[in-house]
Formats: structure tokens, sequence, C-alpha cells
């Protein structure tokens, strides 16, 4: 697709698809809510009864390290050390469950010690993993550089064609791990039929959620095993934590993940716990704000002579639009495209931005540019998933459309 062809918005949504007043049709999030109630109810509501003693209406941060006994074996609530619970922790995780459908949450120090505790507990040496040809770089330099070393095989290949992610499995399968949208392309890949494939071979499908949140997307009503988060991003939202998730579906795989997170120990500390629990109370309002933003965006990098191809699935002729559309309430943030010129053209855009800031890391409230070939996805830069130098990735935040556009006008030049 070249810019000069791209369709345009309306005010009514794009192309009459998925945004509605229905939210994700069929898949638990609708005019009705989640189990009687809507959403941004949930959000800031699930989990997070006012304090007993006090009625605080916001969880409290517990900054102990242990608690008191009531004789041997005589635990207040199960809490005994807080690296096996911490209430404000507990709260986070219930929840995350609760906004994304799962029968339990386990809060991480981050989305990666997430994703390792995950695939330790799930996989051993000698099992094979079918990853997405677009997959984040520290993903795939956990899969590469210390999976690897421990006897995990893995295939990369593109999910969003089901023939190539059913050819990639092996007999050693045992997970399908898909990113949709993918990061940074904007791939987007079917949940349901992915899920199908999965179970067809007895392997569980794992699916990152970070780019869409609970709020656009909710794997598991889709059939997926476990949803994964980097709570740094949108369920944060403010650029101020570092943080990771799972939530699972089946109690007995929970069981054996809530094992494995506390004898690893990367767990989130009660502050962050805190932090994230704040970001997702707003989380509804804040992604409607950042789809809504990005909408603008593209229309502007769609008609400028210096993109060459903008990555977006809420572009009608995006080869994921129609996906997307089916399974998300809303097209997200992210905003990724390709400058005339290459790697030095990407690079200046990059540095003449003012509004939007250069950093790695997305979904916060402030905007954010990059350059994934020299930043975010450097350490795939010499494997089969190494992306265009030309590339730019965009996380479109809140700030006034009007003001984004003009800064990235400014900065194609």
């Amino acid at each position: 697709m070249t810019a000069a062809r791209t369709p345009g918005f309306d005010g009514h949504g794009i192309d009459g698809h998925g945004i509605d007043g229905c939210g994700i049709d069929g898949h638990g999030i609708d005019g009705h809510g989640i189990d009687g109630h809507g959403f941004d109810t949930l959000a800031i509501h699930a989990g997070q009864e006012p304090d007993p003693t006090t009625g605080a209406v916001v969880v409290p941060i517990y900054a102990t390290s242990t608690y008191k006994q009531d004789g041997v074996g005589g635990l207040r609530g199960g809490y005994e050390y807080s690296r096996s619970a911490n209430p404000t922790r507990t709260a986070l995780e219930s929840c995350l469950a609760t906004l994304e459908g799962g029968s339990r949450g386990l809060a991480f120090a981050s989305g990666l010690a997430a994703e390792d505790a995950l695939l330790r507990a799930v996989c051993q040496p000698g099992d094979h993993v079918v990853i997405p040809g677009d997959a984040y770089g520290g993903t795939y330099r956990l899969f590469a550089r210390v999976l690897a070393r421990w006897g995990l095989d893995y295939s990369p290949a593109p999910l969003g064609e089901l023939a190539a992610a059913r050819a990639a499995i092996t007999p050693a399968t045992r997970v399908i791990w898909c990113e949709t949208p993918t990061n940074p392309l904007l791939g987007v890949a079917d949940i349901a039929a992915l899920a199908e494939l999965a179970h067809e071979v007895d392997a569980l499908l794992v699916v990152d959620n970070t780019f869409a949140s609970p709020y656009l997307q909710r794997p598991l009503a889709l059939g997926a095993d476990v949803v994964v988060h980097s709570t740094t991003k949108y369920l944060g939202g403010h650029s101020d934590v570092v943080g990771g998730a799972l939530v699972v579906r089946d109690a007995e795989l929970a069981e054996r993940l809530a094992f494995h997170q506390n004898a690893m120990g990367a767990v989130a500390g009660p502050f962050d716990s805190w932090l994230v629990l704040r970001g997702v109370k707003t989380l509804g309002v804040r992604m409607d704000r950042h789809c809504a933003n990005a909408r603008r965006v593209v229309d502007l990098l769609a008609t400028s002579p210096r993109v060459t191809r903008v990555r977006y699935p809420g572009l009608p002729d995006d080869p994921g639009h129609a996906i997307a559309a089916k399974q998300m309430r809303d097209f997200g943030g992210m905003v990724s495209f390709v400058v005339a010129g290459g790697e030095p053209a990407a690079v200046e855009v990059c540095r003449r931005t003012e509004v939007f800031t250069l950093g790695e890391s997305l979904g916060g409230v402030e905007s954010l540019i990059e350059h994934p070939h020299r930043m975010t996805h450097a350490s795939v830069a010499d494997s089969p998933l190494a992306v265009d130098p030309g590339l730019v990735r965009l996380s479109v935040g809140i700030e006034s459309a009007e003001d984004l556009r003009a800064d990235l006008a400014q900065a194609l030049g």
C-alpha cells in the first residue's frame, strides 16, 4: 500500500467496522459490560474494595515484607511473605483477571519476567515454540539468547497466515506465541483460528495483548489459554512503572504459574502494583483518546509524499484490517510508517520532532517516536526478524491531535 492510495477516515469510525456502540460484539465486552458491569466500572472497582479498617477507597500500598501469624501456620488472609503474596499485588492481579475474563492474574516485575516464568513453567528442554515472524525484539532475545541455551527450540512464522503457522508446528511444539497487533509492524493474527490450531496439537496459545489492552481485545474469550502484558505500557499508562502480568483461564495452569512466580521471585512490588492499578482506572478513557489521535495521525501520514507505507490495522486496505475489526473494539494507538530515503531519512524524522519525544517504550499519555532498527529492535538486526531501516514507530499519546499532526508535518518537511 502506498501513501497516495490510502483511504481516509470519517466521523463514524474506520470503514464502518469494529467501532460501534456495542464494542467487541460476541466477545464479552458490549453495552452491558462484563458480568453485568461495564468495563470502566470494573477497571475502577474490581479487586479494589474500600479498606475494611479505614474505608479508604484506594487500595493501600502494603510496604511490608512479612506478616504476623496467629500461631504457627495461622496466616491472616493467606499472607506470610511478600514474595509469595502482597495485598496490593493481589488487588492488581484480581483486577487484571476480571478485565481479561480469566480465572487468575499474576503480576511480575516486568513483561519479560512474566514471559520467562511462563515459558519455564509450561515448557522443558527439547520443546518447541512457534513465535511471530516480527516478534518484539526483547521476546526474540529471550528465546534466542536465553531459553535456547536452556534447550528450548523456536521457529518464527508469519502468524497472520494460518497456513504458515501450521507449517511451523513440529511434534515438539508446546506453545504458539502470538502478538496481535505485533511490534513494530502492527501485524494482526486471528486469535480464534490460532487457538483452534494450537489445541489440535495439544499446544497452548499465548497472546501478548500489550498493544491492544483488555479494553480493545480479550484473547481468552477467543480461545487463548494465556494472556501476557507488559503492564509498563497501556495498563500503567503514565511511563512511571515497569511491570508485567499473566492472566489464565485454567485453574490448574494458574497454580503451576503461581508456583513458578513464587519460586523464581520476579514479582511486582507493592508500589509498582499500586501505580499500575492507578493507571488501569483510566484505561478506557485513555484508550479512546489514543485511538482517536492515531486515526488523525494516520490521515496525515497517508497523504505525505515522504511516507511510502503506513502500517496500521485501522486502514481498510491493511492486510489485517478485517480480522482486527472482528476481534478488536478499536485499532489502537500504535502506528508505524516507512520513510522515503531509508535509514538516514527515518533517523532525521525522529530527530526533528518536538511534541513526539524520542524514546523507547510505548503506551504512555505522552507521544513517543523511535527508530526500531537502531532502538527497540536492534537485537534482531542480524536475524530473520530484522526490520526495515526506514521504519519509524509511533506511540500516539493523548495530546491535542492537531499539535501531533503539525509536529509530524514539520518533521517530515
